[in-house]
């Protein structure tokens, strides 16, 4: 026990420290895999991702409806539902015209999303159509400030997360469906770099010295090698001389080869909820929306996640090492709708509670009790335990006859149990088994006094493990 103790302090000391680059990286992975990840982004545990862009005015299948469309046939809904509605000679581009972003407000946006208890979010500046949400020199007439809003929202986003604590972190693809000059390389086996050095480097650069973010999220890999993408040269100037250096943080999409394996944090893919402890930090991308990323006009209430499922994959990512990262769709018009800000502020009320056991909060021991199946464990540091350190239990499924049993953890006769946001007393609790766990009796707690409806978080103090 005792060895474990100076194990984990020291863990806990090394995570105290400002990981930030120290460098020089070379152009390798075997070189930009050993920077250290800043220490805000495991602190920061919950962010928000905003898939926004021309694809939100036909708000048909989210931010893939054009390549849906595309390669649709007659007889497929997309291509009748086109066919319908739209004149014969229509083009996606027509659709740019209708992102007119007259009721976004980013300051609005940004406040809604520090009550969800995000201490990050990530914009699309361009996704896979190539539309730019940003003032650029490399895609005229595609972009926000041209054609559309007229806006740079980018900035604008930039702009009012500077005004908080949050961190601003961009998503960038780094192809594009239908650009010519994408094709021309994908045509030649991706043996010429036309697009990547016209485009995709250029764009990478413009983004970072003009709006300096703390997170770049990069996507589309999948299509190409990071040797292609030139992936590894930026990194190492982003990691050397960018204006960002000392504190950005990247996730793992730079090339088919990367996933889970190089960069930053890992993605590994869309909703990754390994529900194992991770070795390498990862975030869990996920969305309001069970099928899509990105506003639909044609959801039904059932396409959308309960709070109670965002709260279980909550307790289960962060148990596991990870963040969590949350997407919500905008209107063509700037509007969050009402389904995704009720999520929102649902999720920021139950971290206001139990904020405590995320936010800086480590992996305990164990990660899924060994006795009740939905029950996760987080710990933080904590001046009410002899250790330094609490546990986190967090119950998915209010107990039948108000006992739960918990396999994992080792009493002593110092160890108290209490709930997050009750005020009554500790909880009673006796022996598991001989060698350990801990069967803990809840009180009969009134409706208007129980701290949440969804997901209940114990902190128990002075354990032996």
């Amino acid at each position: 026990m005792k060895l474990y103790l100076q194990i984990l302090s020291l863990y806990f000391a090394l995570a105290a420290l400002k990981c930030y680059a120290t460098g020089p990286y070379e152009p390798t992975w075997e070189s930009l895999d050993t920077r250290p990840l800043p220490q805000w982004f495991d602190d920061a545990k919950i962010g928000i991702f905003i898939h926004w862009g021309v694809f939100s005015v036909p708000a048909m299948h989210g931010s893939n409806f054009w390549e849906f469309w595309h390669d649709s046939k007659p007889g497929d809904y997309y291509y009748e539902f086109m066919k319908k509605n739209y004149r014969d000679d229509f083009t996606y581009a027509d659709f740019a015209q209708g992102f007119t972003a007259e009721l976004f407000d980013a300051d609005k946006w940004i406040n809604l999303f520090q009550d969800a208890g995000a201490k990050y979010t990530v914009l699309i500046t361009k996704h896979h159509e190539g539309f730019c949400n940003w003032k650029t020199n490399y895609s005229f007439n595609w972009n926000s400030m041209q054609v559309g809003p007229k806006r740079d929202l980018v900035a604008e986003i930039s702009t009012a997360v500077r005004k908080t604590d949050m961190r601003l972190g961009l998503y960038h693809s780094l192809f594009e469906w239908y650009n010519p000059l994408y094709k021309m390389d994908a045509a030649s086996g991706h043996k010429t770099q036309l697009f990547v050095k016209g485009k995709t480097i250029p764009e990478l650069h413009e983004l970072v010295n003009t709006y300096k973010p703390d997170l770049l999220w990069s996507d589309g890999h999948w299509m190409a090698s990071s040797d292609y993408f030139t992936s590894k040269d930026f990194l190492a100037w982003l990691y050397n001389e960018s204006p960002v250096k000392d504190h950005v943080i990247v996730n793992d999409r730079w090339g088919n080869e990367c996933n889970c394996k190089h960069g930053g944090f890992h993605n590994c893919h869309d909703r990754f909820n390994p529900k194992v402890l991770q070795k390498h930090k990862f975030e869990n991308c996920d969305s309001v929306q069970k099928k899509a990323w990105g506003y639909r006009r044609d959801d039904d209430l059932s396409d959308y996640h309960s709070i109670s499922y965002i709260l279980t994959t909550i307790a289960q990512t962060i148990s596991c090492g990870g963040n969590y990262l949350l997407n919500i769709g905008p209107t063509h018009d700037g509007r969050i709708m009402p389904i995704f800000e009720e999520r929102l502020r649902q999720m920021g009320a139950w971290l206001k509670i139990n904020g405590e056991a995320v936010y800086s909060s480590k992996p305990w021991t164990h990660q899924n009790d060994t006795a009740s199946g939905n029950v996760w464990y987080t710990m933080n540091k904590s001046n009410s335990s002899a250790s330094g350190y609490s546990v986190y239990a967090f119950v998915l499924d209010w107990p039948e006859d108000n006992t739960l049993k918990l396999g994992s953890p080792e009493s002593t006769v110092k160890t108290t149990v209490s709930m997050l946001g009750y005020t009554g007393d500790p909880f009673k609790w006796s022996g598991y088994s001989n060698t350990a766990g801990l069967v803990v009796k809840f009180p009969f707690i009134p409706p208007n006094k129980l701290p949440s409806y969804h997901a209940w978080v114990l902190k128990i103090d002075n354990l032996a493990n």
